[in-house]
């Protein structure tokens, strides 16, 4: 007779975390060098449990709310734009939302590498979002999606799609004034390899929410690329939402609440390697979550009522020109910056018709034009993008 023997997974008590150690290179400089997180975690700080509770409430009224919104896909754009605007803008960049939205050639020439990385971010994460349909969160999503955001940009030079190969530091010029040096590159393939396993073990039963906590710190603390760490760690929370399937799109973003505080975010961070203090990242990490879900349930409601009240406004004051207001109208809420050529080719009409039409948006107040110029001029949407900037 055989007797099955459950295999026992290792646990880490939170209380008793011991985030890892430093670890001396041969050259003289120290790295740290973080525990592996692929085992069962327990914890008996009750607070967790309460935020945990509150941050999956929120996120389940923001999917629920979601799935309610027709052309959800219309608006997730925006969503996406804000998120790489503002994650970008963590790492130094200073291009604004309605400069994410121009084209390229609308762009000056000193605010077009700004630009270009903005721009990658935003096709980076849509093409993530494509490929979770055939892929898991894994190394080589993880690199693709990499490849992408620096492609001809700043760190295009910097191993664009691979983990890095030589070490990298942060803070200070060296690696002698460093803030920080994360582990060697001989551990990258082993400890990412660990975070993988960790993101889709079912052994653990451990909440999901909880799971991309950790697994963020962890790739924060790897740092496996030599550019482009924090963008692709932030990244990694809305994929892992939507690859457990926590929500139906891409609507949950935490760069905007790690910005609002940039200090409380790296504190927080570090206190986990100098302190072992993972419960406190935990607790801020759900506050985010139950916060940034909040006002992004707020903003689609906001979004929802905008729509109904335009819509309205066309219908009884645009006259014979209401059909072509109303599809602009509807191609604005994804493409919220235009000129009066696309609306041209948008209702196909004269080039005469298209900007009375934007005249009269631009007199009902739904359009305002951003340039001053008397031609080549650009309109923006703006009520709704001012939507998407508030904190």
């Amino acid at each position: 007779m055989f007797y099955f023997v459950e295999k026992e997974i290792p646990m880490i008590q939170l209380e008793k975390y011991i985030s890892g150690r430093n670890e001396k290179d041969p050259t003289g400089y120290s790295y740290f060098l973080p525990s592996l997180i692929n085992e069962q975690w327990k914890w008996e700080e009750q607070s967790i449990n309460q935020l945990l509770e509150k941050a999956a409430i929120k996120l389940g009224e923001l999917n629920s709310y979601s799935k309610l919104v027709p052309n959800i896909d219309l608006f997730i754009q925006l969503h996406v734009t804000k998120e790489a605007v503002v994650s970008s803008r963590i790492e130094g960049t200073k291009t604004q939302m309605e400069e994410a939205l121009m084209e390229e050639d609308e762009i000056s020439p000193e605010g077009k590498n700004d630009w270009q990385e903005v721009n990658n971010y935003i096709k980076a994460l849509n093409q993530a979002i494509i490929e979770l349909e055939s892929l898991p969160i894994s190394s080589r999503l993880i690199k693709k999606t990499h490849q992408i955001l620096l492609d001809s940009v700043r760190g295009e030079h910097k191993q664009p799609g691979a983990y890095r190969r030589s070490q990298n530091w942060i803070g200070g010029n060296t690696l002698n004034d460093a803030v920080f040096i994360p582990p060697h590159q001989k551990y990258i393939d082993e400890l990412m390899g660990d975070l993988e396993n960790f993101l889709h073990n079912e052994e653990i039963k451990v909440p999901a929410l909880i799971k991309i906590g950790i697994a963020h710190y962890q790739f924060e603390t790897i740092h496996p690329f030599l550019d482009g760490n924090g963008r692709i760690g932030r990244l990694l929370i809305p994929l892992f939402l939507v690859d457990q399937k926590i929500l139906n799109k891409p609507l949950l973003y935490l760069s905007v609440f790690f910005e609002k505080n940039k200090s409380l975010y790296y504190d927080n961070l570090t206190f986990v390697r100098t302190k072992n203090d993972m419960i406190q990242w935990l607790k801020y990490f759900l506050v985010g979550i139950a916060e940034t879900a909040e006002n992004a349930t707020k903003t689609l409601s906001d979004i929802l009522e905008l729509k109904s009240q335009l819509e309205k406004k066309i219908a009884t004051t645009f006259g014979k020109r209401s059909h072509n207001a109303a599809l602009l109208l509807q191609f604005l809420f994804k493409k919220p910056i235009i000129h009066v050529n696309q609306v041209k080719e948008l209702t196909k009409c004269s080039f005469k018709s298209a900007n009375d039409l934007v005249s009269d948006l631009v007199n009902a107040g739904i359009l305002k034009e951003m340039t001053g110029q008397s031609r080549n001029r650009v309109f923006v949407f703006d009520e709704y993008i001012n939507m998407f900037k508030r904190k």
